[in-house]
């Protein structure tokens, strides 16, 4: 029998939230919750964001969603710009400006005293000044969807001047396995070290002063870089901080880039060792933290984001609203950048009954396919459709002909880009009239959470998990009207929350498509499809499996509990329990770590006898 991966917990951070217990896609579909659930909502996210004061409220709101960015660029001299700045030096760190010209957040380090003429002094912390002052030309790009404002991964753990990305992959990942309600070494005394796998990569590396932005500006600074930098930077980091710091890993572990596809490339490798039987257990994610502007300069010159001038043609030439820049399938004039970390822990069906872990879903399959031959390398092509038709002739396999067109919906890439409304949409289409499927569901969650660059696929499952669990796909709300060039004969894109029942829900299609050819579609099985199948699978121990998850899901309430109170517990196991090479048991037969259950065994047969 092929292992079914079964999706035992998952959590990580965006623009809406926390992932964990559907908090970030609660946020999304925040007024069509009732009372209780909004009032739950919105108390853990201004525990998230330390702002639970008398406003929080608004705070909250207006903190979570695509909001505007300030227009404040490098430069570490300061001295060429004194004439339009009115900017002294009195010391190293430390100078005074005009009271107006400051930037309206202040960065951390800074100390500001007010000298009563209309002007400040600043001192900077350490005495170094890293100064942001205002361009000549206007920044173009207004929005970026970060974290909730207040929210700083960073502090929650001793992160020692790590890339942001890299804060983000520690608290991401600790959610979700926080979130499991198994102790980790329970699953590690159950297993051996090589059953066990992480999958994770960033797409753009760390791009922050602490990673491959501050090797890249050192020498035209005048500085150098430091021994850490180029590491930190490297794409891989997301599964190798894991490994090292939240999980002390020493089995498998792979960081699969594919541009806009990360995501689903890591999954599709986790899917494929689970089945094959080479692992268990697989930790899945992405973290990307790309809102610099020298990253969105970068963007920006592919004319892949959304703009000022580019928005105001596609209002008509009315002040566009930042926090609607994002308009999947809708009039739009390009993608806004995102920060995201998002991790999953898959399991084999087998020792999730074991466990009694809690089930969120299943993922049979994951299809990755490249363009072939391209007039432009960051054009679509053809390879979107076969990971999709081969996605949806694996749901037709598992549900039916009946269960494929009236149980089976879409979480779109929905890039929010003119050229991505059409391309895509065609793919659903067209496909949609060759299964014979009307009225087939779209979402896309760019419009809450803008474009995470490799998290975004992670993004799509969790919130399709929550639309899942409580039947709301959430709508396009920043847009007004389907743009007229969108192919939807045979589909529903919604510009409100759409209400469907569960049941009709049952199986989703998760697609990403990445620069360079990249694409990937995956199939995500409900939590209540998936739990059925598990029970009919596994009917003699189904009863025990029900009893030992009783404890599971008390384990993961006081989480949930803590969490929501902004107690979020990160895992960081900075040289704690560092394995001696002295400690491992060798034999001719077997190797044995200490911490787990079973050894690795040496005694391998030949595969190849016909040959040897």
């Amino acid at each position: 029998m092929t292992a079914l991966p079964v999706i035992v917990s998952y959590g990580g951070y965006n623009a809406a939230g926390r992932s964990s217990f559907d908090q970030a896609y609660r946020r999304m579909v925040l007024e069509s919750l009732d009372e209780k659930q909004r009032a739950r909502t919105l108390a853990g996210l201004a525990a998230l964001m330390s702002a639970a004061g008398p406003d929080w409220e608004r705070t909250v709101v207006e903190g979570t969603l695509v909001r505007a960015i300030e227009p404040w660029v490098f430069d570490p001299q300061g001295a060429p710009c004194n004439a339009r700045l009115d900017l002294e030096w009195l010391a190293p760190g430390r100078f005074r400006l005009r009271r107006r010209q400051l930037p309206e957040e202040l960065p951390p380090e800074w100390t500001v005293t007010d000298c009563g003429d209309g002007t400040v002094e600043v001192t900077v912390a350490g005495g170094k000044a890293t100064l942001y002052l205002p361009d000549r030309r206007p920044f173009p790009v207004k929005a970026a969807a970060q974290l909730p404002r207040g929210f700083d991964p960073g502090a929650h753990y001793p992160s020692r001047a790590q890339p942001r990305g890299l804060k983000l992959a520690v608290t991401g990942a600790s959610d979700a396995v926080n979130a499991l309600g198994i102790p980790w070494e329970l699953i590690c005394a159950r297993l051996r070290p090589d059953e066990i796998g992480v999958y994770a990569t960033s797409c753009l590396g760390q791009l922050q002063e602490e990673g491959w932005g501050g090797v890249l500006r050192a020498r035209w600074l005048g500085e150098r870089p430091t021994s850490k930098q180029v590491p930190l930077a490297l794409t891989s980091m997301p599964a190798d901080f894991v490994n090292a710091y939240v999980l002390g890993n020493v089995g498998h572990t792979e960081a699969v880039a594919g541009a806009c596809a990360s995501f689903l490339y890591n999954l599709h490798a986790a899917v494929r060792d689970i089945q094959a039987g080479r692992r268990r257990v697989a930790v899945v994610g992405s973290a990307e933290a790309p809102i610099t502007l020298e990253n969105l300069e970068g963007f920006m010159a592919m004319s892949a984001l959304a703009t000022e001038e580019s928005m105001r043609r596609v209002d008509g030439g009315a002040d566009p609203d930042p926090r609607r820049y994002s308009r999947p399938f809708c009039e739009n004039g390009g993608f806004v950048m995102g920060e995201s970390a998002q991790y999953l822990v898959l399991m084999d069906d087998a020792l999730a009954v074991e466990l009694g872990a809690t089930i969120h879903g299943a993922v049979p399959g994951v299809f990755v396919d490249a363009d072939g031959i391209k007039r432009s390398i960051s054009s679509p092509g053809p390879g979107n459709f076969l990971t999709f038709a081969k996605a949806m002739a694996l749901a037709r396999a598992i549900l039916g002909e009946e269960g494929l067109r009236h149980r089976s919906w879409i979480m779109a890439h929905g890039s929010s880009t003119p050229q991505n409304r059409v391309t895509e949409s065609l793919i659903f289409d067209r496909l949609a009239r060759v299964f014979d499927i009307r009225d087939w569901p779209v979402c896309a969650v760019k419009a809450y959470v803008g474009h995470s660059m490799a998290s975004a696929s992670g993004d799509q499952l969790v919130a399709a998990i929550g639309a899942m669990r409580h039947g709301l796909i959430p709508g396009i709300k920043t847009g007004t009207a389907i743009a007229p060039d969108v192919h939807a004969e045979r589909l529903t894109i919604p510009l409100a929350d759409l209400a469907v029942d569960p049941d009709q829900l049952a199986a989703c299609f998760i697609n990403a498509k990445g620069f360079g050819g990249n694409n990937a579609t995956g199939l995500l099985l409900s939590p209540s499809l998936a739990e059925a199948m598990l029970a009919r699978r596994h009917r003699p121990q189904w009863t025990a499996y029900l009893r030992r998850r009783e404890a599971v899901e008390e384990a993961r309430a006081a989480y949930e509990a803590e969490a929501d109170r902004g107690r979020l517990h990160v895992i960081y196991r900075f040289g704690e329990g560092a394995l001696d090479d002295e400690t491992l048991e060798i034999s001719r037969e077997a190797l044995r770590v200490p911490g787990f259950g079973q050894a690795v065994p040496l005694d391998l047969p030949n595969p190849y006898p016909d040959m040897a």
